[in-house]
């Protein structure tokens, strides 16, 4: 077998455009040195993917789409170690490669890791993309821990569904999340937030009911306009992650208290070969210990079967909705 079913984007459209994605044979691709061929089992669909589509044009080649992925090793570069043929594994994948929306895709083994024992490919494939960022930004960027007090704002979707699980193996601290709805907040308890507020609201009375004194570290998907608002119920030295991003930012507000602001992506090791891009592969396989152990769970929250253009659709029709709650996840 030399070609393998992918689905691609051939030109960008909207997600109610039965062409939006369609469906292609392509070239199995070659491992390199470093690479694992990887046969997906499972893949999930994030923001990403849908900031990607609508930005992509007119492409000279079909776009492969997909990041979220749990699969099977088949083939393994001359210089990959700790894994082999047969390996069950998982990664987030790699914005300057072909994606995993198809039969084969090839990662870096240095971003992959050995997936959960415990969770069926499809439920693990919710989890890399989402874990890695929510790591990031807790432990690389807040360096959260002892007691210290954690606000999500957006606690309802995949970022925020990981972060508030990973929050709660970090600190003993209250660990609390907004969402704007009865099935979102319920959502967010579930995954165990200690309490949860409305971010459509003001913050600041909600959180002084809940007799928090101010969050040593805040991870946002909503920021833009709170600048002062965030500010007033952040410890000073407090450390304020977007993972939304914003074309302007008061840091006039967070002056007073020394707070910090910055911005996330899990992509950015990949994306620029760091130096210590094997990071994600550790954070990958320590994410699967807590898995296993019971204290992270899957955040998948709705399931479709087959990896088809219309069922892409269909999950991009989902999280484009905006009321997604957890994560969209294809079983191929």
């Amino acid at each position: 077998m030399d070609a393998m079913h992918a689905v691609v984007v051939t030109q960008s459209l909207p997600a109610t455009d039965p062409h939006c994605f369609v469906d292609r044979d392509l070239p199995i691709p070659e491992p390199g040195p470093l690479d694992l061929l990887v046969e997906v089992e499972a893949v999930s669909v994030n923001p990403i993917d849908v900031k990607i589509r609508k930005g992509a044009g007119t492409p000279d080649r079909p776009l492969v789409l997909g990041f979220d992925c749990a699969g099977i090793v088949r083939a393994v570069g001359s210089q990959v170690t700790g894994f082999a043929v047969g390996d069950a594994v998982w990664h987030a994948g790699d914005r300057t490669r072909p994606g995993s929306y198809a039969q084969f895709t090839l990662i870096d083994h240095r971003v992959a890791a050995h997936r959960p024992t415990s969770l069926a490919p499809a439920d693990a494939a919710a989890l890399p993309l989402t874990s890695l960022t929510a790591w990031e930004a807790l432990v690389d960027h807040i360096g959260l821990g002892g007691d210290d007090a954690f606000l999500m704002i957006g606690g309802a979707g995949g970022v925020g569904s990981m972060a508030v699980q990973l929050a709660r193996t970090l600190t003993t601290g209250p660990v609390v999340a907004t969402a704007s709805r009865k099935e979102s907040a319920s959502w967010c308890r579930g995954m165990g937030a200690t309490a949860t507020i409305d971010h459509t609201s003001d913050l600041r009375p909600q959180v002084d009911a809940l007799r928090v004194d101010g969050f040593r570290g805040v991870l946002s998907a909503y920021t833009a306009g709170r600048e002062a608002e965030l500010s007033g119920i952040m410890k000073p030295f407090g450390r304020l992650v977007m993972i939304d991003g914003t074309d302007c930012f008061d840091m006039m507000a967070f002056k007073p208290k020394s707070l910090s602001a910055v911005s996330e992506s899990m992509f950015t090791r990949t994306q620029f070969g760091t130096d210590d891009v094997a990071e994600q592969g550790r954070i990958l396989a320590e994410v699967a210990r807590l898995v296993d152990e019971g204290r992270v769970r899957t955040t998948a929250s709705h399931r479709l079967t087959g990896l088809t253009a219309a069922t892409v659709i269909e999950a991009t029709q989902l999280v484009e909705s905006g009321r997604m709650v957890g994560k969209v996840v294809i079983e191929v």
